[in-house]
């Protein structure tokens, strides 16, 4: 089945309309022409005379519109589906009437197989974008330089039909090549033809605008898809592809303007009276010991060298110049005027002022707001910040403030602003202690402005540092066993026992079980993980043998079975921070042994439980004094 395009019809309307369109612009162009060079011009003048002083050596057309493509009615009836258009031309006018141009266009034209390929399967649609790149004669109507230029062209393209990397990426999809055959996706190029025609205005020097309706002859593309029916997407080969695109755009224009030859220079005026203008130099705020310059725009409509003499407070100054400097010692209001004479004609001349210049003195800043809040701080936690906020104004000669806090101990970020933090975090505590402890900081502002004129203010912040939890490496079991092995005992006897001479401390022992474990594994229907935990406090408690004797009203014990959200820190021996000991073929562990474990927390009294601990029980003294020293 031939192919048959559908906007055939529509292409061919809007070509010929913009080709009419052209003609008869042309036509009024010409004899707009003609009755100007009738009225206007002699006999000889010529049609290039038209605008001859319009620049248009070299034209630059940014543009957009619309693509409008055909349908292939044979296979499963591919069509291009109309999108939008994109471009720029580049032409150069290499004569009177005809002009050479570089066209790139971008379009996007996706693709739809309005045919399915089988029953029951939906149409397959891609994306698809258009580069193409076209050199075309451009012959107008009306000459170079006219305001109104209608014109056709043809000329020859290069077309890259090209679809979208998630189109391929969908195409190569195993499950969508399976069923549409469509692995095969890629770009085409194609040799094309276009023509058309349009009509350009040229509504200023270097401005235009541009309408534009341009034809698309090519093979068509089969995007690298199979020509004949396979079951899945494919486009028969050796069809014919038309398409249309609409546009409108902007030119800018290139070129010199033609200019008339300047008249001939007018005779020299006789000389003018001296102008006195104006002392300069006084606005703004003017300040005890800081210098003044003063200009004086004075002028001579001659052009001849002036002569000054500046008096301040009557009495001369300054040296022949149009500027005068001068530091005043005091303030108040001084006086300053200048004489200007011609140094040709000493008869002109001509007096500048006198201003008044008020001179101000230096005052120290003022601090109208200090604010420290909150004033009572925690050294860790979320109560550790505190806003330092100020308010302060300078003298009108003082300059710009800057700002500086001090603190006695601690950090200050933004120091140098009017607002600044405090951040309690850096203070120095002793980390070991069990009871609170407290310190005062000062805090001091300083604001000072450029001349060195300062002020001062100082508050203080109470900072409450309370006793920190302290947590220890968790003792590590192996799989199914809850004996505490001798690595275990060390962490508990070495480290965790003498830290509970302190009786302001009470030691938290939680224990877990890893998920490849059998729970109900320990004696007298204790879970593992309970039973991990009694053997740990056991140690710490035992007083016999080799554990420790800890009172036991200082421990107390949960178990939480497979929860692992807490952070695991395994107490392992033959490591860098402790040394090899030996065990128990049975007892021995390793980092896959991480999730069997008890947590060790040595909590101050009154402070919260670990996040780790869920409800936290007392040793039962019955329980206790049955296990003894665990072996």
């Amino acid at each position: 089945m031939n192919l048959r395009l559908k906007p055939r019809p529509i292409a061919s309307a809007l070509l010929t309309m913009a080709l009419c369109a052209s003609l008869a612009a042309a036509q009024d162009a010409n004899s707009s022409s003609a009755q100007a060079q009738s009225t206007t011009k002699p006999a000889s003048a010529t049609s290039n005379d038209l605008g001859a002083n319009l620049p248009d050596t070299v034209e630059i057309d940014p543009f957009g519109g619309v693509s409008m493509f055909g349908q292939v009615n044979r296979g499963l009836t591919m069509k291009h589906l109309t999108g939008g258009a994109l471009g720029a031309r580049v032409g150069v006018n290499v004569s009177n009437y005809i002009g050479l141009e570089l066209m790139y266009q971008y379009t996007v034209n996706n693709v739809r197989f309005l045919t399915p390929t089988q029953p029951g399967l939906p149409r397959y649609d891609f994306g698809n974008r258009i580069h193409e790149l076209a050199f075309n004669p451009i012959f107008h109507f009306t000459p170079k330089g006219s305001r109104v230029r209608p014109y056709v062209t043809v000329g020859a393209s290069a077309v890259q039909y090209t679809p979208t990397d998630s189109a391929k990426r969908i195409a190569r999809d195993p499950a969508v090549n399976a069923q549409y055959f469509s692995g095969n996706l890629n770009d085409n190029l194609q040799v094309a033809l276009n023509y058309g025609g349009g009509i350009k205005f040229h509504l200023a020097d270097h401005f235009g605008l541009r309408l534009d309706a341009r034809g698309l002859l090519s093979r068509n593309p089969t995007y690298g898809l199979p020509n004949y029916p396979t079951g899945g997407i494919y486009i028969p080969k050796n069809n014919t592809l038309n398409g249309v695109q609409v546009t409108a755009g902007l030119i800018f224009y290139l070129g010199k303007v033609k200019q008339p030859p300047p008249p001939p220079p007018a005779p020299p005026p006789p000389p003018a009276p001296l102008s006195a203008g104006t002392i300069t130099g006084a606005e703004g705020t003017l300040c005890q010991g800081k210098p003044i310059t003063l200009h004086s725009t004075a002028s001579d409509p001659a052009g001849h060298q002036l002569g000054y003499a500046w008096k301040l407070n009557g009495q001369p100054q300054g040296s022949n110049s149009p500027d005068f400097t001068f530091t005043p010692n005091n303030a108040g209001d001084f006086q300053v005027e200048v004489d200007v004479v011609d140094a040709t004609d000493p008869n002109r001349k001509v007096t500048g002022g006198p201003v008044t210049l008020s001179i101000k003195e230096y005052t120290e800043p003022v601090i109208s707001s200090f604010t420290v809040s909150p004033k009572e701080l925690s050294c860790r936690g979320d109560n550790t910040t505190t806003q330092l906020q100020s308010a302060a104004t300078g003298s009108a000669c003082g300059g710009n403030l800057t700002y500086k806090w001090t603190v006695s101990e601690g950090s200050v970020t933004n120091d140098s602003t009017a607002n600044a933090t405090f951040d309690s975090k850096s203070l120095t505590f002793d980390q070991s202690a069990s009871t609170p402890q407290t310190k005062t900081v000062n805090v001091t502002l300083t604001v000072t402005d450029e001349s060195g004129k300062s002020a001062t203010k100082t508050d203080t912040i109470t900072v409450q540092c309370a006793p920190q939890m302290v947590r220890f490496n968790d003792i590590v079991f192996p799989k199914n066993n809850s004996r505490v092995n001798n690595c275990g005992k060390r962490i508990l006897i070495d480290e965790v026992a003498p830290k509970l001479n302190d009786p302001n401390y009470t030691v938290v022992l939680v224990g877990h079980i890893d998920n490849d474990e059998q729970p109900k594994r320990a004696r007298r229907g204790r879970t593992l993980d309970e039973q991990r935990a009694l053997n740990a406090a056991g140690v710490l408690t035992g007083g016999t043998g080799t554990c420790a004797n800890v009172d036991r009203s200082r421990v107390m014990i949960d178990w939480v079975g497979t929860d692992q959200t807490s952070d695991t820190e395994p107490g392992l021996c033959g490591t860098s921070t402790r040394q090899e000991t030996k065990e128990r073929r049975s007892s021995q562990v390793n980092e896959s042994d991480k999730n069997r474990r008890v947590e060790v927390y040595l909590v101050p009294k009154g402070a919260p439980m670990p996040p780790a601990v869920k409800n936290a029980k007392p040793l039962d003294e019955k329980v206790m004094k049955r296990l003894g020293c665990p072996k």
